[in-house]
């Protein structure tokens, strides 16, 4: 099946963004950042002067136009600057995660052919030092934080302020010739996949690409001009790009996390966002602490929450339809708003009207109880080949267990093996130093998405697997990890479960335990609270056998995971288990704890 809509294209480059929104709101607050314990604003004039002083430092640089830069750093401000300086300059930003080695580091910046690079600090200046000689093109690093260590020394690294410094000193006509040199069709920047499926790969996107974008998301209608977005996702993945993009060609105003992950709830109640990008992992987090207090509850308060939740649903879906709420709905559920969804309104800082969830399934459950809470998630879904998006949903119109409709100008169609194949605007220009690949190819206007799925009659598209990650077992049953996984996910002991079976008899599960959340169940158990300990305990191993089988009856006896093991740490990003989007590399677990696999079929 099929579904289109008119064509939409870019009419403005990414170079022309910033002067543009800073002449229109010149006086509204773009940017929004905490230092020294305070936040600071910097208006949309302001911000047009700090990037026209980058994109001029880096010209009396000798940057040219077409030339690639990196930027490696946590997202903040300067990582703004930076990148819309350089795009300014006409030049290619290439961002590589902050969490990256020096190893990823030296892949990304030898690939896209890197001329200089955009460091945060020390500590990132330390990467690019260990790999200096081996990236002789790079002729300039530059360094946001002021360092005198010996990075910095060694790099004769200059500080972003020293560049803003050097752009006084030209003129500004330098930089608008820059700028009305750049085309739609001319790469604006390579954004290499997080490499869940092998060595990443840079899409090359251009200016038309994420113009295109920006004008199918006005369409749309999903972000208003007054947000106030508050953003922690890493600006080297398109997600977050686009959500940067979409604010300044808006004139909302971004607010940056600060740096701090476990800070991120505490800055939400401070920033009170009205809208909040994220990924599952951070909902999930938050789910499990807000539902952790209903489910300790005895059993009578607790089925009177989950019908509280289930008339949350019924009367939000109401009120987003226009429809009137009757008096005998509109009472206990105002009483339920009083007692318990307020309570969790609070956690995002109580002024979210919208968050949308993007790069991982979601639970449907999850989904639910945010929505009857007033803090809709809504799930979209795309790829970086897609300019970061292809579907999204609204208040008034999704679907739970689907990722939404076609963005305007974008057509869907399924193949006839089910795989998601995607045309528009928004279709990236291939990958960079690579003519072809075994997925992400774009074939007669149609992007091959390695993705499987289903549209139905209202044209709301269902993501029903991976080719790659589809487990096929030695019986020659298909099984789709993921629905199991994202299952077990919510338990509240569990932090992570990755399903093994492909060509064995029956599929088995790998899963870690909740750090924060299992030595609480530990000490009302009076068990020893360490999680390394508590993954050898069998009464821990008794609680997760209960939440598989609990699982597992959802499923086919054949789908069913017979057997488990539980790690004595979690994954994590540092050991290149997760992306820095927090999704699992298959293929790095299934080989890092291949013999724990092979335990479980060994008996």
């Amino acid at each position: 099946m099929e579904a289109a809509t008119a064509p939409i294209t870019g009419t403005h480059t990414i170079a022309e963004l910033i002067p543009r929104t800073a002449a229109e709101h010149a006086e509204q607050v773009a940017v929004r950042y905490k230092r020294d314990g305070a936040w600071q604003d910097v208006s949309y004039a302001e911000l047009g002067e700090i990037v026209q002083e980058v994109g001029l430092g880096l010209i009396d640089l000798g940057l040219q136009a077409g030339e690639r830069i990196c930027i490696l750093a946590n997202t903040r401000p300067e990582w703004s600057y930076a990148d819309m300086g350089a795009t300014s300059a006409g030049a290619v930003v290439v961002p590589i995660y902050q969490t990256n080695s020096p190893e990823e580091c030296l892949w990304v910046i030898s690939d896209s052919g890197a001329c200089a690079i955009v460091c945060e600090n020390e500590e990132q200046l330390a990467k690019v030092l260990e790999i200096r000689e081996q990236i002789p093109d790079v002729r300039t690093v530059i360094v946001m934080e002021p360092s005198s260590g010996e990075a910095a020394k060694a790099l004769d690294a200059i500080t972003l302020d020293e560049l803003r410094g050097r752009g006084r000193t030209r003129s500004a006509e330098e930089l608008e010739a820059r700028r009305a040199a750049v085309r739609l069709e001319d790469p604006f920047t390579f954004i290499y996949t997080s490499g869940t499926t092998g060595p990443p790969k840079g899409c090359v996107l251009t200016h038309g690409n994420y113009s295109a974008m920006m004008e199918m998301l006005k369409t749309a209608g999903g972000i208003h001009e007054d947000e106030i977005v508050y953003l922690y996702l890493p600006l080297a993945h398109s997600y977050a790009l686009l959500i940067q993009l979409a604010v300044f060609d808006l004139g909302s105003t971004l607010a940056y996390f600060g740096g701090d992950t476990k800070q991120i709830v505490p800055e939400l109640m401070e920033v009170k966002p009205t809208y909040l990008p994220s990924v599952p992992r951070v909902f999930e987090k938050i789910y499990t602490l807000a539902h952790g207090a209903i489910e300790a509850k005895p059993e009578e308060e607790r089925r009177q929450a989950d019908a509280a939740i289930a008339l949350g649903v019924k009367v939000r879906n109401m009120m987003a339809r226009g429809e009137e709420v009757p008096s005998e709905l509109k009472e206990p559920f105002e009483r339920a708003d009083e007692e318990l969804f307020k309570n969790v309104r609070a956690i995002f800082g109580g002024d979210v009207r919208q968050a949308t969830s993007g790069a991982a399934p979601i639970a449907r459950e999850i989904l639910e109880f945010f929505l009857a809470c007033g803090v809709p998630v809504l799930e979209g879904y795309g790829m970086t080949e897609t300019a970061t998006a292809a579907t999204f949903s609204t208040v008034e119109h999704h679907r739970f267990g689907t990722v939404g409709r076609a963005l305007p100008g974008v057509e869907l169609k399924i193949a006839e093996d089910g795989e998601i194949l995607i045309k528009g605007a928004n279709i990236f220009n291939g990958y960079h130093n690579q003519a072809s690949t075994s997925f992400g190819a774009v074939e007669g206007g149609w992007l091959h998405t390695g993705d499987l799925g289903s549209i139905d009659g209202d044209g709301y598209l269902s993501i029903t697997g991976r080719k790659k990650d589809i487990i096929i077992t030695a019986g020659g049953k298909n099984l789709t990890p993921a629905n199991i996984e994202n299952d077990l996910k919510q338990c509240r002991w569990i932090s992570q479960a990755v399903m093994h079976g492909d060509q064995r008899p029956y599929p088995v599960v790998l899963i870690t335990l909740d750090e924060e959340e299992i030595p609480i169940y530990a000490r009302e158990h009076g068990l020893p609270e360490d999680v390394a300990t508590l993954s050898k305990d069998p009464a821990i191993h008794a609680l997760i056998q209960q939440e598989i089988d609990r699982v597992n009856s959802k499923y086919a006896q054949v789908e069913q995971v017979k057997k488990f093991a539980i790690l004595d740490h979690d994954l994590s990003q540092p050991t290149g288990e997760l992306t820095p989007t927090l999704k699992v590399k298959r293929n790095v677990v299934n080989e890092k704890y291949a013999e724990i696999f092979d335990s479980l079929y060994g008996s």
